[in-house]
């Protein structure tokens, strides 16, 4: 008997629980981060202006590949004609060309996502404003930026990105 009226209270305070929960009516909202950084005017701006400052380096870094490979393709092609000390010392150049090239590419690398990430983070900053102007002035109880799935009609990345583009939530940035 003991067992039934315990199992009974817990069954109704299950039910007092959950009928005080669905009375709490949460508003949420979620952002996709990565359609900010990609279609906000700002972000397609900055990516732009990346693109610009390390056009030069790249190409610098194609021709290096390039001829590269030019010099392996020699070397594969002519190397058994040439004499020992011509093929080592032209293996030599190879290896050092290849070398510099793998150093200049990771600074290259290094050096883009140094940028990119000062450029991302005042979007980042600007996105963070328009979600909390967004959340003050619409009364959402949660947003979220990460989610397993997330149906339309809580997505409000659209919003986001009109204020970005709009500039309202950057202090007239």
């Amino acid at each position: 008997m003991h067992k039934i009226a315990k199992s009974v209270s817990l069954l109704f305070a299950f039910f007092l629980l959950s009928s005080s929960v669905m009375a709490i009516e949460l508003k949420v909202g979620w952002i996709n981060i990565e359609r900010i950084f990609r279609e906000a005017a700002p972000a397609q701006a900055a990516t732009k202006k990346l693109e610009k400052e390390f056009d030069k380096r790249q190409v610098e870094l194609q021709k290096m590949g390039k001829q590269i490979q030019e010099r392996q393709a020699e070397l594969d092609k002519n190397g058994m004609t040439m004499s020992e000390g011509e093929r080592a010392h032209k293996e030599r150049d190879l290896a050092n060309l290849n070398r510099d090239f793998q150093r200049m590419q990771r600074e290259f690398r290094e050096d883009l996502n140094t940028r990119r990430n000062e450029e991302f983070a005042s979007i980042q900053e600007r996105a963070n404003k328009a979600i909390k102007e967004i959340a003050t002035t619409e009364n959402y109880d949660l947003i979220l930026t990460d989610a397993i799935y997330a149906g339309p009609r809580i997505d409000i990345t659209d919003k986001v990105i009109r204020i970005i583009d709009s500039g309202s939530s950057s202090g007239g940035k």
